[in-house]
């Protein structure tokens, strides 16, 4: 079986792949030629991620899921949320997104925060929602040189790690996109 996962993103695609069982085939947008800025223009994880999953049905015909994810910091009203990407501005700078929410942090005490994946699938005209969550607190400092994104600065509940100290295995066993993925396999091996 041949699925389009509509990321160019390759620290996604690694942590995807090896979710995935040994029948699928899992192609990225670069391997079916869609080198297009696809928008994301909503203001919800869910929609975003639907843009994404209808581009690719739309302009190549495959059947594909596509993901968005956005870190929530329950202090700062769920921020940056949808914007989680950009919250330092369009440049899509890891590093400046976490100095930006770690300054925003500063001297609060509540640094409780949630990772939350929604993957859209997209078979036929079929459309499926899964969603991974994963609970922790943001922290201090940044720590450990794994991951990308948030994960420098992520501790999930019940870990001393942050998910940049962890093997790729582990964050994929606990962290959310990995739980919206086993989501994803769980109903593909039962259709």
């Amino acid at each position: 079986m041949k699925l389009v996962f509509a990321t160019h993103n390759q620290n996604k695609m690694r942590e995807v792949a090896g979710l995935m069982p040994s029948y699928i085939e899992l192609l990225s947008l670069t391997d079916i030629g869609c080198f297009d800025e696809i928008p994301e223009t909503s203001s919800t994880i869910e929609g975003n991620a639907l843009l994404k999953a209808n581009f690719v049905k739309e302009h190549y015909g495959f059947d594909c899921f596509a993901d968005d994810t956005g870190l929530e910091v329950q202090e700062l009203n769920n921020e940056p949320g949808v914007y989680s990407a950009r919250y330092a501005g369009p440049a899509n700078d890891d590093q400046a997104n976490m100095d930006k929410l770690l300054a925003n942090l500063n001297n609060e005490s509540n640094r409780n925060a949630r990772f939350k994946t929604v993957i859209v699938f997209i078979q036929s005209e079929k459309i499926e929602f899964f969603t991974g969550i994963c609970e922790g607190a943001i922290t201090m400092d940044k720590k450990g040189a794994s991951g990308f994104g948030y994960d420098p600065i992520f501790q999930a509940i019940g870990f001393k790690k942050t998910f940049a100290e962890m093997t790729l295995a582990q964050k994929s066993k606990i962290g959310h996109r990995g739980k919206a993925v086993r989501l994803l396999i769980n109903h593909l091996s039962k259709a």
